[in-house]
C-alpha cells in the first residue's frame, strides 16, 4: 500500500498517489499544490512600445490598482497642493485678523493685517461703495486676502494645465474601416502562441500534433495541412507542468480559422491529469522587434462554472482554448500594422469534482487522456487604424488661461461682494486700519519730542505749573549756563593783616 499521507493526497491502484480534484502533484516537492494565479484576476492584454500603454486587466477586485494609481497622478498632486496652499493661505488670514485685534496696532499680528492689505492689487477698485458715490481705489485686508486666494487659484489651475499640454497634448484616435484583399494580405506577423497545461505531468506523455485543419469542419473549404507549413512545434518542461509552443514566421491572415489539437496520455505512474492552462500569446511585425501586442493569463478549472467547486480535467472530450486575432494599422508608429491576440472563450472538456469518481478514471484506461485544442479566429471583416491627433494647440493654451484667469477672479470677487454687502464692519476697514496706524505714527513722534524735551530742559519744562523759567539741575541747558556764569563772577583778592 502506498503511504500518500500528504494533504490533498489519495492512493489508487493500492501502490500509487494522486491529488484530490482541483489540486496537481508537484514533482519538486512531492506533494500536492493548488492552482497558482487567481484565475481571471491575472488577465493582461495590450500593446508594448505603443504611444501609451494600453494594459487592460479584467474581473479586478472592487479596490484595485488602479484606483490607487489615479490618486497619485502628477495631475492630482498638482491640484492637491493648489488646494492645500490655498488653505493655509486663508487659515493665515483669518487666524491674523482673529488674533490681530489690536486698537492701538502694537501687534506683531496687527501690522500683518496692514500689510494682507496691501496685497489687494486686483479688488482694490472694486469694494464696497455707498449709493452715487465714486468709486476709489481702496485695499482692505479681504481684498488683499482675495487677490491671493485668486493667483493661487490661479496659477494651480495653469500648472494642470500646462501639465496636461505637455503630457496630454495629443490622444490616441481608434477608426474602424472595412478590410479589403490587399490591406489584409500586408500584415506580415511572427506569431507565438505559448500554452501551459498545469499540471504533474511532463513532456514525455506529450503527443505532437501532426497536422492543422483550416476551415469550417463539413463545408467545402475545409482542409488538413501538414503543421509544418505553418508553425513550429515544441514542447518544454515547467515548474508548473509542460508547455506547448506553436510559433508562425512571417503569418499573413488567411481566409479561413485554425485548429490545431494536442493530447497528454498516461505513462505508468505517471497520470494525465491537469487542472488549468496558463496562456501567453504575442505577436510582432515582421523585421520589427521593438512593438509587440501579446494576452497573457490563466483558466482554472471553474472559469466558466458558478458552482465554485474544484475540478481536474482529464478524459476524450477536448478543452477548447478560442483565440481571435484583430488587426490593427498603428498610423503613428510608422505604419505598423499588428494583430491583436485576444482570449474569447474556452470551452471545458471531460473534468471530475470529487475523489470517487477521479479515482475511478484513474483506474479506466480509456479516460487516460487530456485533450486540448486551440482554435484561431481571425477577425479580418474590419481594421483599426490607430492615430495621434493634437488636442491643444497655442492659440487653446492661450484662451484657456484667461478662461481660468477670469473664473479664479470672478470666484473671489463674488465671495468678496457677498461679504462686504452682508457684514457693515467691513465698509470701511480700510479707513479705521489707517487712523489706527496714524495713531499709533503720531503717538510714537510725539514720544520722540518728549524724550528730547526733557533731555534737553529737564521734566519740569514739561509740567504746565512750573512758572519759575529756571533750569532744573542736571539738564542740558543747565550744564551749559553754569561754565558761563563761572567766568562773569569777579574775582576776589585777599588781603593781608601784615
Amino acid at each position: 500500500m502506498a503511504a500518500c499521507t500528504a494533504a490533498r493526497m489519495f492512493a489508487y491502484n493500492a501502490t500509487l498517489c494522486a491529488c484530490e480534484p482541483g489540486y496537481y502533484l508537484n514533482g519538486s516537492g512531492g506533494g500536492c499544490a493548488a492552482m497558482p494565479g487567481g484565475g481571471w484576476g491575472d488577465w493582461q492584454v495590450g500593446a508594448v512600445g505603443a504611444p501609451r500603454n494600453q494594459s487592460l486587466y479584467f474581473l479586478e477586485p472592487v479596490l484595485s490598482h488602479y484606483a490607487v494609481r489615479r490618486l497619485t497622478q502628477s495631475q492630482a498632486v498638482l491640484l492637491e497642493a493648489a488646494l492645500a496652499a490655498l488653505l493655509a493661505w486663508l487659515a493665515f488670514c483669518a487666524a491674523a485678523r482673529v488674533a490681530g485685534r489690536d486698537p492701538r496696532g502694537e501687534k506683531r499680528l496687527f501690522r500683518a493685517r496692514f500689510w494682507i492689505s496691501r496685497l489687494d492689487c486686483i479688488f482694490d477698485n472694486s469694494h464696497w461703495a455707498e449709493d452715487q458715490q465714486v468709486l476709489k481705489k481702496r485695499k482692505t485686508e479681504l481684498g488683499g486676502t482675495c487677490s491671493v486666494a485668486s493667483l493661487i487659484l490661479f496659477i494651480g489651475l495653469v500648472t494642470v494645465l500646462l501639465y496636461q499640454a505637455i503630457k496630454r497634448r495629443s490622444i490616441e484616435v481608434h477608426r474602424v474601416k472595412p478590410a479589403n484583399a490587399p490591406d489584409l494580405l500586408s500584415f506580415v506577423n511572427n506569431l507565438e502562441f505559448h500554452i501551459t497545461t498545469i499540471s504533474g505531468m511532463s513532456c514525455a506523455q506529450a503527443i505532437a500534433p501532426s497536422t492543422i485543419a483550416m476551415g469550417t469542419p463539413g463545408s467545402m473549404d475545409f482542409r488538413v495541412v501538414p503543421l509544418p507549413t505553418l508553425f513550429t512545434y515544441n514542447c518544454t518542461n515547467t515548474s508548473q507542468g509542460p508547455s506547448i509552443s506553436l510559433k508562425c514566421n512571417g503569418c499573413r491572415v488567411p481566409p479561413r480559422d485554425h485548429f490545431v489539437s494536442w493530447q497528454f496520455v498516461d505513462l505508468p505512474g505517471q497520470p494525465a491529469a491537469a487542472v488549468g492552462f496558463q496562456f501567453n500569446l504575442t505577436a510582432k511585425q515582421h523585421g520589427d522587434s521593438k512593438h509587440v501586442s501579446f494576452v497573457s493569463g490563466t483558466i482554472d478549472s471553474d472559469g466558466y462554472a458558478d458552482d465554485g467547486k474544484l475540478k481536474t480535467f482529464r478524459g476524450r472530450d477536448s478543452n477548447v482554448l478560442k483565440v481571435q486575432l484583430f488587426p490593427q494599422i498603428y498610423n503613428n508608429l510608422g505604419n505598423l500594422r499588428l494583430f491583436q491576440p485576444l482570449v474569447q472563450d474556452f470551452t471545458q472538456g471531460s473534468v471530475f469534482l470529487d475523489v470517487g469518481s477521479l479515482n475511478a478514471s484513474l483506474q479506466n484506461p480509456s479516460d487516460g487522456v487530456v485533450n486540448t485544442t486551440l482554435y484561431i479566429s481571425y477577425l479580418s471583416d474590419y481594421i483599426v487604424e490607430i492615430s495621434s491627433e493634437t488636442v491643444l494647440g497655442p492659440v487653446s493654451v492661450l484662451a484657456s488661461i484667461g478662461g481660468l484667469y477670469a473664473f479664479s477672479v470672478a470666484i473671489c470677487l463674488c465671495i468678496m461682494a457677498q461679504c462686504e454687502a452682508r457684514i457693515k464692519k467691513l465698509h470701511y476697514e480700510d479707513t479705521r486700519m489707517i487712523k489706527i496706524l496714524s495713531k499709533r505714527r503720531a503717538r510714537r513722534n510725539w514720544d520722540k519730542v518728549r524724550k528730547f524735551v526733557m533731555y534737553t530742559w529737564g521734566p519740569s519744562n514739561l509740567d504746565p505749573t512750573d512758572r519759575s523759567g529756571k533750569q532744573p539741575e542736571g539738564s542740558v541747558m543747565d550744564s551749559l549756563h553754569r561754565p558761563f556764569h563761572k567766568r562773569r563772577e569777579p574775582i576776589r583778592q585777599t588781603t593781608s593783616n601784615v
